[in-house]
């Protein structure tokens, strides 16, 4: 049991509170391992990169990190779960990096609504109301907005839409909640989950006597 114990959750073998050094190296670990993740898909998407914009990077970061902790002795389970963290701040930073972006030197502009859809059956969202919408010269936006877009809506209607006038991010409908604090809001449960578990981990990792020969 003490051996699955080690092997899963880290071997642990201080007594009291856990040393100074590990603690800095932990929140350094996960502190770096989120601005990787978050600053790669913040940078691609400010400056076109859709390699970084899209949150592959933030991927490879992710791994990454999973990576160091496995390499410092973490527990497997520890790893896991940092790693699944990771993996899931990495697919929710691109739409929170080009709300950022739009916040910062987006322009908004009316839309004609052309159609309104129930986003329910598009795997738009439970509740979630889908536009189509055409620009000021009637041609008609690559995605569809759901920001403004109502149970009430009917195509005829305008909508603001927020665009970039360097094309780098898509267009998305004028709301509140989708700049900088919203995208704060919507990131901080995962990176704060993110530090806490390589926190965990890179304590736990601790181990006084000598690590036994792999058999």
């Amino acid at each position: 049991m003490a051996h699955l114990r080690t092997t899963v959750w880290g071997p642990a073998e201080f007594v009291g509170r856990p040393p100074r050094r590990l603690v800095g190296e932990g929140i350094l670990a996960g502190t770096l391992g989120v601005g990787a993740i978050v600053g790669t898909a913040l940078f691609g998407a400010w400056a076109g990169r859709p390699s970084l914009a899209d949150g592959e990077a933030g991927l490879v970061c992710a791994v990454t990190l999973a990576l160091y902790l496995r390499c410092v002795g973490a527990g497997r389970a520890l790893v896991g779960i940092a790693a699944v963290l990771g993996v899931c701040l990495a697919l929710q930073v691109p739409q929170a990096a080009a709300g950022v972006v739009l916040a910062q030197r987006g322009q908004v502009e009316s839309a004609v609504v052309t159609s309104v859809e129930n986003g329910r059956g598009t795997g738009g969202g439970r509740g979630r109301y889908l536009c189509s919408v055409t620009d000021a010269e009637g041609l008609p936006l690559k995605v569809r907005i759901w920001r403004g877009c109502e149970r009430t809506t009917r195509p005829g209607d305008v909508l603001a839409v927020v665009y970039d006038p360097l094309g780098r991010v898509p267009q998305r409908g004028a709301g509140t909640g989708s700049g900088v604090t919203g995208a704060a809001r919507d990131l901080a449960p995962w990176a704060a989950a993110l530090v806490a578990v390589s926190l965990v981990a890179v304590v736990r990792s601790h181990r006084i006597s000598p690590s036994p020969a792999p058999s």
